[in-house]
């Protein structure tokens, strides 16, 4: 983001970004109390929060998308979140549309990877992060409510995740392993809002999860422009070109 205009003396600014790309769960973490707004805040003044969370989407469409989200100008990014699976692993005779097979869903996930190595984005910089758990009984009221079966089930989203951990390992990648983590607090339907996305509850424990991965890659990152105490307000010009 250029924050000096064309005309405008001094040097074009352009601040550092983190890149969310994902499905509806990432679409969604610029909602009040969700996890995108958060890290946005944390980061503010330091480098921008992208939101590319796309409603629906599984890896097959998105690693065909991503390379008109980000091209050979991806200098700025200094990380980026992989977060999908919650789709990909809809059940295949009850909603076809969405299901990946398991083995595409990792060579998929792999081939993004690649795309990023190949436009200078590092692995140290990219981050996955695996499906959540899900809440079935919530999630077949959600169904149900609107004409559907219950399309997903836990045991093979946890499937998965396995996957997207075993891509994160293969290619040298951070993960975050949201599925497993929040099943360690026994009743994990409290970070779900309809058994499927995340309550404000569990938009807030990724975060922090995120955060502490994310944190070291973000923490040279210095703060841009000086604090307005630290203006020589006699001669601006000296202090802010």
């Amino acid at each position: 983001m250029a924050l000096a205009g064309p005309g405008a003396r001094g040097r074009t600014l352009r601040w550092p970004r983190v890149l969310l790309f994902g499905d509806s769960i990432t679409e969604y973490s610029f909602q009040e109390s969700g996890w995108g707004a958060y890290l946005a805040d944390r980061l503010v003044r330091k480098c921008d929060v992208v939101n590319r969370g796309i409603s629906g989407y599984n890896t097959r469409w998105a690693k065909l998308i991503l390379p008109r989200l980000i091209t050979e100008s991806a200098e700025s990014i200094v990380a980026i979140t992989i977060f999908f699976g919650a789709n990909d692993s809809a059940l295949k005779d009850l909603n076809p549309k969405q299901h990946v097979p398991l083995e595409e869903y990792a060579a998929n996930l792999k081939s993004m990877i690649q795309y990023l190595k190949s436009v200078d984005i590092t692995e140290d910089r990219i981050i996955l992060i695996t499906p959540p758990p899900l809440q079935e009984s919530a999630w077949e009221k959600a169904c149900l409510a609107k004409g559907d079966k219950l399309n997903r089930c836990n045991a093979t989203t946890g499937q998965y995740a396995q996957a997207c951990v075993q891509v994160a390992k293969d290619c040298g990648t951070d993960v975050l392993d949201l599925w497993t983590l929040m099943q360690k607090n026994q009743d994990f339907s409290s970070y779900l809002s309809d058994g499927l996305h995340l309550s404000p509850k569990g938009s807030s424990f990724l975060a922090a999860q995120l955060w502490s991965r994310l944190e070291n890659k973000v923490s040279a990152l210095p703060s841009l422009l000086p604090y307005w105490r630290d203006v020589d307000h006699t001669n601006p010009e000296a202090s802010l070109l």
